[in-house]
Parts: structure tokens; sequence; C-alpha cells
């Protein structure tokens, strides 16, 4: 698996500068599928050359993801073409080996970084699902010129046709980071194949990499589609972030049509209100909100002075955005600003930004994770972050006989994975508080009938050392 990057500038030897790596030494570096190799063919004043070659370990592949996949054949595992073609085990070397040229960072040559250079990508063998059309769909509208050579599936048996692999060459005159980026995006969109498990953290990296360009780009929603794997709710999640109208006005359907649902009673304004009383109760004064949406919650927890330090945080960085303009952040007082902080994250990994808070308000959030992820979430709450107080709702999904506007059988949410009973919350509730050293107590939301209970649940969490 080979690709290699060329420029003509001069003196062309300063390409090993943005690489950060000499042009005189062969580099091996070792990767949880084998290994990288990094040479120069080709380093002179005139003409720079820098190669990656892939050495595919195929047997530690399939002894490390045994029983994690289901192909379609005995043999599969180790005749299939992983080895040797471009794939999303490039994409990974290129993040890895040429991290800091992703990132367009250079310190012995700053003024490089965001100097347009000509250059030339080959990619060896590249399979491109959807043909040399697509290839060029994908690649033209960014400015790059594309070569292309399809190969037959067999030179002796011509008539078995051509295959879907290709030998690939890009030319264009921009920034290395640029189209290390396009690279890095595009090469498992082509493949139509991810060799690693995709989840939300998966549209962090697609916004990093390619919020500059994806955003008018005339395949967008393909990309996306591709790069997430198929996964609808993920592709709708990353399309709403890109961009201001299509999905984004079905995603707020959806919320009027949530509230819409709750309106008859207005428990979503007692469910804030109950929050802010459970949190002040406390004595809490540094406080997450967790999967902060829009920042209704926010609003609230700003206009109580006890809270010193509030943090929102959310997986979709359109709702940030959002959040800035609902709570008019420009205009507040820098008093009020110095108390607010904002950033993207997920709930299903480690994040070293949630430890050491007083108190956080997880509010509808929870029934939006794949029951897969429920684990993950656990940990990253109750043991990495570990408030000394979490708050959490969660809808009750005995309840949703009461609204009439409800069609039977459907949840609240055309985005919610789950919707617990009053006996699954608790018992979930239960045995986390449990396993990570938490009290629980349950209080209901809203009006309380005798048969179905309330419409929202909550769940006051109370790590024990702190009492």
């Amino acid at each position: 698996m080979l690709l290699t990057i060329s420029t003509t500038y001069s003196p062309a030897t300063d390409l090993g500068f943005l690489l950060h790596k000499h042009p005189d030494r062969l580099q091996t570096f070792k990767l949880p599928f084998g290994q990288a190799h990094v040479f120069y063919p080709d380093a002179s004043p005139e003409k720079c050359t820098v190669a990656l070659l892939l050495d595919i370990d195929s047997v530690g592949l399939v002894r490390r993801y045994r029983g994690q996949r289901s192909e379609s054949f005995s043999l599969a595992e180790y005749v299939n073409d992983r080895p040797y073609v471009a794939s999303s085990f490039m994409s990974v070397a290129i993040a890895r080996v040429f991290g800091s040229a992703l990132a367009g960072k250079c310190k012995e040559r700053p003024k490089l970084i965001d100097t347009p250079l000509p250059l030339t990508a080959k990619l060896s063998t590249l399979p491109c699902r959807g043909g040399e059309h697509f290839l060029r769909h994908l690649f033209e509208p960014l400015g790059y010129t594309v070569h292309s050579e399809q190969h037959v599936l067999d030179s002796q048996f011509a008539d078995w046709g051509k295959s879907r692999y290709f030998s690939v060459a890009l030319e264009g005159t921009c920034r290395l980071s640029d189209l290390l980026t396009h690279l890095y995006v595009l090469i498992p969109v082509l493949d139509d194949e991810k060799h690693y498990w995709v989840d939300e953290a998966e549209i962090e990296k697609l916004l990093k990499h390619g919020e500059d360009w994806l955003i008018d780009h005339p395949e967008q929603e393909t990309i996306v589609n591709r790069y997430l794997k198929h996964q609808r709710r993920l592709t709708r999640q990353a399309l709403s972030q890109l961009s201001d109208t299509g999905i984004e006005i079905d995603e707020d359907k959806q919320n009027e049509e949530e509230l819409q649902i709750e309106e008859r009673i207005g428990f979503h304004e007692i469910r804030l209100t109950k929050t802010i009383e459970v949190i002040e109760q406390s004595g809490a004064k540094r406080v997450l909100d967790l999967g902060c949406g829009e920042g209704k919650l926010l609003r609230k927890l700003l206009a109580e002075k006890q809270f010193e330090e509030i943090v929102g945080m959310d997986v979709s960085h359109h709702n940030l955005i959002r959040v800035k303009q609902r709570l008019h952040y420009d205009r507040l007082p820098e008093k009020q600003k110095d108390r607010l902080t904002l950033f993207q994250g997920s709930l299903c990994y480690r994040d070293k930004r949630l430890e050491g808070y007083d108190a956080a308000a997880v509010i509808e959030v929870i029934e939006h994770l794949d029951s897969s992820r429920l684990s993950a979430f656990e940990r990253v709450l109750f043991e990495y972050a570990c408030p000394e107080l979490i708050v959490l709702t969660t809808p009750n999904i005995e309840y949703n006989i009461k609204f009439e506007n409800l069609p039977t059988g459907r949840f609240r949410h055309k985005d919610h994975r789950f919707e617990w009973t009053r006996e699954e919350f608790e018992t979930w509730s239960k045995d986390v508080s449990k396993r990570f050293g938490y009290k629980v107590t349950f209080h209901p939301i809203g009006e309380t009938d005798d048969v179905v209970g309330s419409p929202t649940q909550m769940a006051v969490f109370i790590r024990e050392s702190s009492e």
C-alpha cells in the first residue's frame, strides 16, 4: 500500500520540513495493524518525493478482530485486498505519521504552512466503489487534476472485465495540509469501508478535517454517509452541523414535535426548574451541563449567582453556535462571559476537561445514546468525571399512552434509541450507583398518574465520599 507526494517547489527539499521527516533518513513507525515506512525516492532542490509505504500484518489483523466481523465465506479473513490497497488503514497512517503536517504545524518553516505548493499525490492502488466518475466528482471540485488508470480483474482472462481498482495521480497547487486532509477523509469514502468501529467520535473527526471544504462540496451527503458507514443517525447529525438548511430544518421539526407532545402539561420547564433546585441545594459552585443542546438550562444556571463556573458541552458544534446566539453571548457582561465555558465533546470518551466539578446535569440525553455505548457513558460520567452530584433525567415510556398526539409504539423523539420504564431506569441507576460509589434517589417530574407514573423520571446521584 503506497502513497507518494511530490513537489517542484524551490527548494523542493523543504517538503521534509513540512512533514517533519528528514529526506536522508528511512523511518519506520509501528501501527496497530503493522508498520509504516517513510523514505524519499527523490530529494533534490528541483524535485522532492516522499513515500509512505504500509506493511499490513494480515495474520495479526485476523487474530485481533476474530469474532468481531462476519464475512461471506470462510477464508475471507485471509483472502482479501486489505494489505494491498489504500483504505482507512492509510488514513490512520497519515494521521499518525504525518500528524503535524496534517494539522498545519511547522516550527522550522512557518511561512510554508500557508503557502500553496505544486503537489502531486500518487496512490498505487485505490479501490473506487462508484468508478472513475465518482473519483473525479470527489477530487475535481477541490481543484485537483485527476489522472487514473483502471485495472483489469485478471490480465489472462480479459472477459472478466475491469476491477474496481485504480492507480490514481492527483495534481494541484494547494497547502500540504489541505492535500493530506483531503486524502485522509476521501480515501475511506472511495473504498466505502472502515476497519474500525464508527460512532459519534467520527463526526468530530469529519468536522475537524472537513468543515472548511465539505460544506460546499457537491458530493457532501455521499461523502458524509460513506465516511460514517451509512449510519443514518450519525449522518443526519453530521449534516446538520455542516449546514443551516436541509436536514437541520428536519432536526428542528423533530425537536418541535417533541415539545408539542409535552406542551399540554408543560413539564419541560418543570424539569429544568427541578434540576436547578437540586443543584442549588447541594451547594455546588462549579457545574457541568452535559449535552447542553441549545442552552435552555445554561440560561437558568447563568441567572443564579451561586454558580461561579458553568460549562456547557455538546457533541454538536452547530448546537454550541446556537447556544451563543440564544444567550446573546457577544453582548454578555464580561463577568458573565468569564463564568461560562462551551466546548464540543462526546459522553462516550474520557475527557479530562470534565474532571473536578461539583455537579453535572445530564438532562434528556441518555436516551439518545445507542445501548451499546451505555457502558462507555457510565465510565466517562461516573468513574472519570465523577462529580459530587449528578442529576440525570430521561422519559418514562409508560407515560407515553397519555399523549394523545403520540402514535402508539413511537418514542417521543425520532432520535431516541430507547425509552425506559420506571423499573428499568431504577434498575440501571441502582446498578451504576453500586459500581461507582454513589447513592441514588428518584424524583417524579410533572403530574404523576397512579398507574403510569410521571412523564419524566429523575435520578439524583450523590457520591458517597462527599457525604
